[in-house]
């Protein structure tokens, strides 16, 4: 079987329980032998609102997957010369690891999204995509609902594993899109952000190594968040 390679990417700042919950849910239902965080530069529909500086966020996931024998965090955005989207991001790994078989895990929210994204029928054609909704995603909607917004060639490709079901081990000859529901993520980095600007506790919120990062650092305090800023970028994912 080919080794089986998870790719989280997104802004992180900062990383929280949340993040590290639902990688460790994706890891053990799809079997992965590596999942990548891979923080972004600075996103391209974030360019609105200031960002922690690449090297705190990089720096936080290094020190919130430490523990974790499966995960590793990429640098392969924050080193990029250009920044990258999404299927670019993902070509470049998948060009490094030839015999991969990579799942790029989106939320919910992205995903209602994806056909706005670049080479979206690319990215949907060529890559396994898990759906990373909260328990109860789209119980009130039908599949059809969830996934209309999908060309007709990826719709045939849905493979429904809300209820905390498992998909096969054996894996499929191509490319899947999977829903599922597998963790409650309670958090959110506003959250977090909001709670360090305030003074207040952030212990349970992200891990502890996170948590003393913050406090050396003075990250998000009085709205100072070692920010780098960068021009506007035309286009989205």
């Amino acid at each position: 079987m080919r080794p089986r390679v998870g790719v989280y990417g997104g802004t992180f700042d900062p990383v929280h329980t949340g993040h590290l919950q639902v990688a460790q849910a994706v890891c053990h239902a799809f079997a992965l032998d590596e999942f990548l965080f891979v923080p972004a530069f600075i996103p391209p529909h974030k360019r609105a609102r200031q960002i922690s500086a690449p090297h705190h966020r990089y720096a936080m996931l290094v020190l919130a997957t430490m523990s974790e024998t499966t995960m590793r965090v990429s640098p392969v955005e924050i080193e990029a010369p250009a920044r990258p989207y999404t299927i670019e991001t993902l070509a470049r790994l998948q060009a490094a690891a030839p015999q991969s078989q990579l799942f790029f895990l989106m939320g919910a929210d992205s995903f209602a999204e994806v056909t706005t994204w670049r080479e979206h029928e690319r990215l949907l054609n060529e890559y396994d995509i898990i759906v990373a909704g909260r328990p109860g995603y789209g119980e009130r909607a039908t599949l059809t609902d969830l996934t209309e917004h999908l060309p007709s060639s990826a719709r045939a490709r849905v493979v429904d594993l809300r209820g905390g079901l498992e998909p096969d081990s054996g894996g499929f000859a191509v490319p899947r899109v999977y829903l599922t529901d597998y963790v409650a993520a309670g958090v959110a980095s506003t959250q977090v952000r909001a709670a360090a600007r305030q003074g207040g506790q952030v212990s349970e919120l992200v891990p502890a190594a996170v948590a003393d990062y913050l406090a050396k650092y003075g990250l998000y305090r009085n709205n100072e968040r070692n920010d780098c800023s960068e021009p506007n970028h035309s286009s989205v994912h």
